[in-house]
């Protein structure tokens, strides 16, 4: 039974493959870069065990537990990361309880994460290669670790799918995460910084990582991971304790996933129903026109869609992370933090019409035309964007201390916000690729989105980046130069050139959407 789950899955991989080539192109490189990163682990674990054997375990233990917590974490985030297996598609199958699980499991592993995690924790082993009893220790630690990485996140999956199937869960939670995850590079950033203040005491920070793993490994994300470094410095008891611990997780998650897949296979969680409506919302405050029905539509997305209202979670936070990586270069940094946001804000348009998915057949079947459409998307960016701008522009000059920059700072913001949105609402009718669907996570990217999604991000930032030139390079010589006359120069020119990008964006990618609307609805729709 294991290995029909395994050829199930394989088979259904395949199949994915040879219905778009861009999932192929993102396998294989996904695939190169995992077996890249595997590599470099398992060479600097045979080197560290080689050298340093205390510091290996230390690092194995860590690190091993940060591998562990992201696989029972991430899904909580991503919503199902991984559905190829629906267990719900096997309730009339009539298989046994004992059978399903564990083709579940060891079909979790064959994925590109699956197969990376297994392969780096073998590979980790190898630190004690000179220990022969350490190295076996090791391996046993690694399998109970990649089943403890797959159990137990299957586990709290299917526990929590009640909770996870709840829109405003979702919603609420993937804006929370995108805090954490923006201020992760800002922050060791800022260590970084604290560290190279003055001479660091290297033997106080490897005692330190020495007894945080020391407790690390008491923990059931830790315990597997040590039992090679136990070994080889032969605690045969602490090793015994800490395989004990890990069991003992193992078994624990097994049972909460067996319980909890067996009453979602009774009474499978459903959607929440659609909430009772409260007045026409952004629908009663536009103008009863196409061009005001799609702007309500997009302003109620930008609020209401986690996929749209990441984007505005995440504008408080640039001030912050523009201090702390700019930390050395005192408040200056501060000066970009319009135009960045600018940038930022007119951008998120750029894939729209992927974002509306089948909604998309409704523009398509009412004949919106194309010029609505397009300055539909646009208005709510232009509005709340261009106030959002002009705000912070105003305060990152007076943060500075450079009132005599604000002009600048104004036409190189200004026309950022414009010269973007323009070009988003050009490509936007030309360049699609798979993009989350509604409801789901904007972690969880489609298979094969990641090429797709590259080059059509890299064709668009190229051309706002040749678009804005004229009012850039004065604008950076107002600047670097302190030349405040030149920043009115700026200003003029920024608001020129980014009005007319604008304007011509818009009815580039209007006339491309009169034309081909059918051809993007069926584009968007083999998304799906």
């Amino acid at each position: 039974m294991v290995a029909q789950f395994v050829r199930l899955k394989l088979t259904l991989m395949g199949n994915a493959f040879r219905r778009s080539v861009w999932q192929t192109i993102g396998f294989v490189v996904g695939a190169l870069y995992g077996l890249f990163v595997v590599g470099m682990l398992v060479v600097g674990a045979i080197v560290l065990g080689t050298t340093d054997p205390e510091l290996a375990g230390t690092v194995v233990v860590l690190g091993g537990a940060l591998a562990v917590l992201g696989w029972w974490v991430i899904p909580l985030f991503a919503f199902g990361v991984d559905a190829t297996l629906d267990p719900q598609r096997f309730v009339l199958f009539g298989i046994p309880q004992r059978r399903l699980l564990a083709g579940l499991a060891v079909a979790g592993v064959v994925s590109v994460p699956g197969v990376a995690t297994a392969l780096s924790a073998l590979g980790a082993s190898l630190a004690w290669w000179r220990t022969p009893l350490a190295l076996l220790a090791a391996l046993v630690g690694a399998v109970v670790a990649v089943a403890l990485c797959v159990v137990g996140s299957r586990a709290t999956t299917t526990a929590l799918a009640p909770l996870l199937e709840s829109r405003r869960y979702r919603e609420v939670v993937t804006v929370a995460a995108f805090v954490p995850l923006v201020l992760v590079g800002p922050a060791f950033a800022w260590l970084g910084a604290q560290l190279g203040e003055g001479p660091v005491d290297g033997e106080a920070v490897s005692g330190m990582l020495t007894r945080l793993a020391g407790v690390v490994a008491w923990t059931p994300f830790g315990a597997p991971w040590g039992l090679g470094a136990a070994v080889h410095d032969g605690a045969w008891v602490l090793a015994l304790a800490r395989l004990v611990v890990a069991l003992a997780t193992l078994a624990v998650a097994w049972v909460v996933w067996d319980r909890a897949l067996a009453r979602a296979l009774v009474t499978p969680p459903t959607s929440g129903g659609a909430g009772r409506a409260k007045g026409l919302g952004f629908f009663s405050r536009f103008p009863a026109t196409p061009t005001g029905a799609v702007a309500a539509r997009t302003a109620t997305y930008w609020l209401r869609d986690p996929r749209y209202s990441g984007s505005i979670a995440v504008v408080p936070l640039i001030p912050v992370v523009l201090l702390v990586v700019g930390g050395g270069a005192g408040s200056e940094i501060f000066l970009a933090l319009a135009p960045f946001t600018a940038w930022i804000l007119g951008f998120s348009i750029s894939a729209d019409v992927a974002y509306d998915h089948t909604a998309f057949a409704l523009h398509v079947s009412s004949g919106v035309p194309g010029r609505a459409d397009r300055w539909g998307r646009a208005l709510p960016v232009l509005v709340a964007g261009g106030a959002v701008t002009v705000l912070f522009a105003v305060v990152s000059v007076a943060v500075a201390g450079r009132w005599d920059l604000l002009p600048a700072i104004l036409g190189v913001s200004v026309g950022v916000l414009l010269t973007s949105t323009g070009v988003s609402s050009a490509t936007s009718a030309r360049l699609l690729y798979p993009v989350p669907k509604p409801g789901d996570s904007p972690f969880k990217q489609p298979q094969g989105a990641a090429m797709a999604t590259l080059v059509a991000q890299t064709v668009a930032m190229v051309l706002v980046l040749a678009l804005s030139l004229p009012f850039l390079v004065p604008g950076l010589v107002a600047v670097l130069a302190d030349l405040p006359v030149v920043g009115w120069v700026t200003l003029l020119v920024g608001a020129v050139v980014g009005a007319v990008v604008l304007v011509l964006g818009v009815r580039w990618g209007a006339r491309r959407y009169d034309r081909g609307a059918p051809e993007l609805l069926q584009r968007v729709l083999s998304y799906a």
